[in-house]
């Protein structure tokens, strides 16, 4: 007679082959957001020593991120709470040492409070995948372009706010454009303010440079006519990617930055 199967619960780890949850981040979309901003603040300065460390924090945060609101989305159940003390630890080490190579970085921790508590809360009650869990986290992640920016030496303030507002507004009509995608197929009010974000940010471009006005006016056209065919996300991920690295290259080149 054999054995009655084991019953696990979803996410935890199988002997020596997965580790439990909130372990490995699998919001795949979210590595564009961090990455991105990141990457083009330090290239519109100037790469340092300092980037490596402000780096390792920059994702170590992430992943603490991520698991505190799996622990919040459970119920703080004490399964989920591995990851968030072993991120968190590394996380504050990784802060520390990164304020030790750049003191002057700490002024820039205030402005996180507001996306990082909105994103807590959001997970807290079980409403992660809101718009406005979705825009807060997006924009809190432009954030770093401003702060990588600044670790580099950068000094053109008003240029560097204005390539994080671009980055900005594409991560933002990204969030409502990929729900229009998948979650949201049918939602007309979704669609509707897709395409105005689109355009509304295509307007905007036009007093940054032509070509990202251009490029916008593509991303709008997507927005637009994109929903209304049968993508797979993974089709939907890879047109994000090319459009990530398009406005990333286009952002550092307008003619803002002194």
């Amino acid at each position: 007679m054999s054995a009655p199967p084991i019953r696990r619960e979803p996410g935890t780890a199988t002997r020596g082959h997965r580790r439990g949850p909130g372990w490995v981040p699998n919001q795949h979309g979210a590595w564009a957001m961090l990455a991105a901003p990141l990457l083009v603040g330090i290239l519109a300065g100037q790469p340092r020593w300092v980037h490596v460390p402000l780096t390792a924090f920059w994702f170590a945060g992430y992943f603490a991120f991520f698991a505190t609101g799996l622990w919040l989305k459970s119920r703080r159940k004490p399964r989920y709470l591995p990851p968030v003390r072993a991120y968190a630890v590394l996380a504050a080490a990784l802060g520390l040492l990164t304020a030790a190579a750049h003191p002057g970085l700490v002024r820039w921790a205030p402005l996180f409070a507001l996306p990082l508590g909105l994103g807590l809360l959001a997970s807290a009650t079980r409403t992660e995948r809101s718009l406005v869990s979705g825009l807060s986290t997006a924009i809190g992640s432009c954030l770093m372009t401003v702060v990588a920016y600044d670790a580099g030496g950068g000094t053109d303030w008003s240029g560097i706010w204005i390539v994080a507002g671009v980055l900005a507004a594409y991560f933002g009509g990204t969030v409502v454009y990929v729900k229009t995608m998948i979650r949201e197929r049918d939602s007309r009010g979704h669609y509707v303010l897709s395409v105005i974000w689109h355009a509304l940010a295509t307007l905007a471009m036009v007093a940054v440079s032509m070509p990202l006005a251009a490029l916008f006016a593509l991303l709008t056209a997507r927005a637009a006519l994109l929903p209304h065919r049968a993508l797979t996300p993974k089709a939907v991920g890879l047109v994000e990617v090319g459009a990530t690295v398009a406005v990333a290259l286009a952002a550092l080149a307008a003619p803002v930055l002194g």
